[in-house]
């Protein structure tokens, strides 16, 4: 058996976000060892998992997999998952890691680099868009420094900026990566194969096209429930960032969801200030 396979199989069942992943894996490493188990009933099943998922992981076998990941391998999408040096080094100690996670582009800047995450409403003023820009465009730029010793001269060393590819000032930030030649990781609430907002599309291709990576918890052609996708996507931008900045966000929003899992791992987070008159810098301007 592939172990993509068991894989998937176990993703698909716990579903994105599930706060027992990390517990799971600690009980059964390799989810084809907990395939075997159930299968051949001699283990009580592990108790932290749900009736829901149980039950789907007894009606159905990682052979069920097959044709998706072929469609994958055929698509150019890569499939991540914690037992392969390839996954993402920050996400692995999450309580609530992806258990598969789907990439386009290339997988090579996800780890070993320098992040910055830049987030913020999808509604933004012009201030917003500007802050968001400019700032993102610094912190590219700035993943160039001296080397000094027998070998002087310039060498990079890249800050990655990570966002949603959403509306607004997610897409500022890609954009400014893009403007830089740097690569920028983008985290999906939406299929990997599927382009929310779809007016982004030819920026997703830039992405790919500049070393970059879209990364999803969720399959192509995903058709299962879409409440709360993006605020689950909002953990994986805060956990793959060292710090996190914040352009413009109201008082309720995505973008403030995104900074409380930031704090929850201990991450620096930065808000731009603005206007007090301004909706859009009240949730900045309270933190």
């Amino acid at each position: 058996m592939d172990k993509t396979l068991a894989w998937l199989w176990l993703a698909d069942a716990v579903g994105s976000g599930c706060q027992y992943a990390q517990e799971l894996l600690t009980l059964y490493p390799d989810p084809a060892e907990l395939y075997d188990a159930l299968r051949a009933g001699t283990e009580a099943p592990p108790a932290c998992l749900t009736p829901h998922a149980l039950a789907q992981l007894r009606d159905t076998t990682p052979f069920d997999y097959e044709e998706r990941l072929d469609h994958c391998l055929l698509s150019g999408i890569d499939v991540l998952t914690p037992d392969e040096g390839v996954y993402p080094d920050r996400l692995r100690d999450l309580p609530d890691l992806p258990l598969a996670l789907y990439v386009t582009g290339d997988i090579a800047c996800l780890n070993g680099r320098r992040y910055a995450g830049m987030v913020g409403t999808r509604r933004p003023s012009t201030y917003g868009r500007q802050a968001a820009f400019d700032l993102s465009l610094a912190m590219a730029r700035a993943g160039v420094v001296l080397v000094s010793g027998l070998a002087d001269g310039l060498a990079r060393a890249e800050v990655i900026v990570v966002s949603g590819l959403a509306d607004g000032l997610d897409s500022e930030a890609h954009r400014a990566a893009v403007q830089a030649d740097v690569p920028t990781v983008a985290f999906l609430g939406t299929a990997i194969d599927k382009t929310y907002p779809a007016s982004n599309a030819k920026l997703r291709t830039a992405i790919e096209k500049g070393g970059g990576a879209v990364c999803s918890e969720y399959p192509p052609g995903y058709s299962g429930r879409t409440t709360g996708t993006f605020l689950a996507r909002n953990r994986l931008i805060a956990a793959q960032s060292e710090a996190l900045c914040v352009a413009e966000a109201r008082t309720r929003s995505g973008t403030l969801n995104t900074v409380g899992h930031a704090e929850r791992y201990g991450k620096p987070v930065f808000a731009v200030p603005g206007s007090i008159y301004s909706p859009n810098s009240a949730g900045t301007n309270s933190l």
